[in-house]
């Protein structure tokens, strides 16, 4: 009577084809196929993981890399600077000496022009240097007035329309350095008035 019974259960749990099975019953092929796709279902997000742990590691390695990089090259053109200014600083110093040496000229055995022409010298020393390096004077007397170039300080009246806008006369010469304007030269400016 009990192998009746036991087939009767087992008979009971299998459901009739097209209907769902029973949450409690996974026949054994089932149950090893459910497993496998188990295993296989790991192994995907595992390697995933393993992926973007790997991606993550190197993208914290290119960040820092390119940190170190900036680092390096803010360093480097700070190093760059240092030595250009040094190098313009070096060439000032004989422009120095000779100022040094004007400024200790005796009153009483010097005279006034061998002092004015011992300046010039050194000025034209001191601007030879700047040039040398890139300075260039702005040249504006005569010339039409340009506020990209220059500054404005006064007008004058004039009476004849074609010296409208012309510069009068240059109070400060302007500078640029490599076509960077340093100073804007300063003038007064010829208005005509009708």
């Amino acid at each position: 009577m009990m192998a009746m019974d036991d087939t009767r259960i087992d008979e009971e749990r299998v459901p009739p084809p097209g209907e769902p099975a029973d949450e409690e019953f996974i026949p054994e092929a089932a149950a090893s196929t459910v497993d496998e796709e188990a295993v296989d279902v790991d192994s995907p997000l595992d390697a995933l993981r393993a992926e973007l742990e790997a991606v993550n590691d190197r993208y914290l390695r290119l960040a820092a890399e390119f940190d170190n990089y900036r680092k390096r090259t803010d360093r480097e053109r700070a190093e760059v600077r240092t030595r250009a200014q040094a190098d313009l600083v070096a060439q000032l110093l004989e422009v120095l000496d000779d100022l040094q040496r004007v400024a200790g000229f005796a009153a009483e055995s010097t005279n006034v022009e061998s002092l004015l022409q011992g300046v010039g010298l050194v000025e034209k020393k001191f601007r030879h240097i700047l040039e040398s390096q890139g300075l260039e004077a702005i040249s504006a007397e005569g010339e039409v007035f340009n506020p990209t170039i220059m500054e404005a300080l006064m007008t004058v009246p004039v009476d004849r329309p074609e010296e409208d806008d012309m510069v009068a006369d240059v109070f400060q010469k302007g500078y640029r350095f490599r076509e960077v304007l340093i100073r804007p030269a300063r003038v007064r400016v010829k208005k005509y008035e009708a």
